[in-house]
């Protein structure tokens, strides 16, 4: 390798905006996005509270089911058995929609390395 594929070009292109330029200029297409995927995954699910969610769901649906109510509790446990596999795979919309509502997620993703905000070329 030379030290041109080893230098950290790719920070070059990062940019520093605030919250409102970020959320009037990505409809326009002034910045491009780089999301890390392991850390929107870990990062949403976190944020959004989906074990905390799922843990009581698919206990509630167990019970129910368990005792004679079984179409009441297999779509609870369904849902609470998909609920993380569904926020695993959108996790990159899910943080692109927080980012953009709420000032504070925004300026995590970005200090957590979990979103890069770059200008379009």
């Amino acid at each position: 390798m030379n030290e041109t594929e080893t230098s950290p070009s790719a920070d070059d292109n990062t940019v520093e905006v605030s919250h409102q330029e970020f959320k009037t200029g990505l409809p326009m297409g002034r910045f491009r996005l780089i999301v890390n995927p392991e850390r929107a995954q870990k990062y949403v699910k976190h944020r959004l509270f989906v074990i905390g969610i799922s843990l009581p769901l698919l206990g509630i649906g167990a019970a129910l089911a368990l005792s004679g109510y079984f179409w009441w509790g297999l779509p609870m446990v369904l849902v609470g058995a998909l609920l993380g596999r569904v926020v695993k795979a959108h996790a990159a919309r899910i943080l692109l929609h927080l980012a953009l509502s709420d000032p504070k997620v925004y300026r995590e993703a970005i200090d957590f390395e979990i979103l890069e905000v770059r200008r379009a070329a």
